[in-house]
């Protein structure tokens, strides 16, 4: 009788829309993502979170085939939907690319062909994937336009990107990833170029569109306040590898990775010193010159003799909240250096 009942819950268990395995990605010689792991499940909000040079949009272009011809993806799975993206050939990955995976790319006025109208480029992404007539697909653009926000979008179709402010170019990139509507949407710091207010306008926008569409999200981004309010789950990646991984509300208050730590007591609060803010001291260091043993050791006020020679596993200490730290694995520490 137990056994039935078992079965019968891992029955529920929805199949994940995106499987990644031990993710490794090199130009020549250089590693730059190295054993990057994670499930995404159906309609789940995933953020990855780094400071620049973390690997965290190499990630998301590795997991579209969307590399330069020396880039080299490798990993022992990636599979989308059931399917091998890794076995996939160029004309199956760009059937995927823009139909069952849309992409938010990180700044609208390069990512937007400046000499096409924003109707023109939504138009051949429709024709292609959808198969429409001419007419039928500045339709669909048009509806799109309009339930992304744009005003006017029966005029707003023949603008150029130029004549677009960054709030509505970006509003239009979303527009694009999504009219084909998508299972997986990759938002690339789709925010960091606007100003608060319209922050908070896209993120309510993509938020609607993901309950509409009932579609994943994976969001990328160094900002750790959208990520903690916007995600069911955060991935914490340090030069090139997830150092944490955990539900977004326990990764904010209760992180398990020093670096995880540092970057919480980065952000000022409205009680604080406001002319003092702490800063996690160094730099993410360059692939050709990583440390021994753990690649945050040199800047971790933590850090003891055994960390610059041991290689720190991603360890669960609590159900589905993991970090890659030394502590994890029994070591005593004593107190952070002041």
């Amino acid at each position: 009788m137990q056994h039935s009942t078992t079965k019968a819950r891992q029955s529920t268990v929805p199949t994940p829309l995106l499987e990644v395995e031990n993710l490794r990605v090199s130009f020549g010689n250089l590693t730059v993502v190295d054993g990057v792991s994670f499930s995404l499940a159906p309609g789940e909000i995933l953020g990855i979170v780094g400071e620049s040079g973390s690997g965290k949009s190499v990630t998301a272009l590795a997991m579209m085939r969307l590399m330069p011809p020396n880039g080299r993806v490798e990993a022992d799975r990636l599979c989308f939907m059931g399917e091998d993206i890794l076995a996939a050939g160029e004309r199956r990955l760009e059937q995927i690319r823009g139909d069952a995976m849309g992409m938010i790319f990180q700044e609208p006025m390069t990512a937007l062909n400046p000499v096409l109208s924003v109707g023109h480029q939504i138009v051949e992404t429709v024709r292609r994937h959808l198969g429409l007539g001419r007419r039928e697909a500045r339709e669909r653009a048009i509806e799109v336009l309009r339930r992304v926000g744009i005003p006017a979008p029966e005029q707003r179709v023949d603008d150029f990107p130029h004549q677009l402010s960054g709030g509505m170019r970006q509003r239009v990139m979303i527009g694009m990833a999504l009219v084909c509507g998508p299972k997986l949407l990759i938002a690339d710091e789709p925010t960091t170029a606007l100003d608060v207010t319209i922050q908070a306008q896209i993120l309510e926008l993509m938020l609607d569109l993901q309950s509409e569409y009932q579609m994943s999200i994976i969001m990328i981004s160094h900002d750790l306040g959208v990520v903690s309010s916007f995600t069911d789950r955060v991935l914490i990646m340090y030069s090139g590898q997830v150092v944490e991984d955990a539900p977004a509300d326990a990764a904010f208050s209760h992180p398990q990775h020093p670096y995880t730590e540092g970057l919480l007591a980065s952000i000022p609060t409205i009680d604080g010193d406001l002319e003092r803010l702490k800063a996690i001291e160094g730099t993410v260091p360059p692939p050709f010159d990583l440390p021994p043993g753990c690649r945050f050791a040199p800047r971790c006020a933590y850090a003891k003799p055994p960390c610059s020679t041991a290689v720190p596993p991603l360890v669960a200490n609590t159900p589905g909240h993991s970090a890659a730290c030394i502590r994890n694995t029994g070591y005593a520490f004593g107190p952070a250096r002041r």
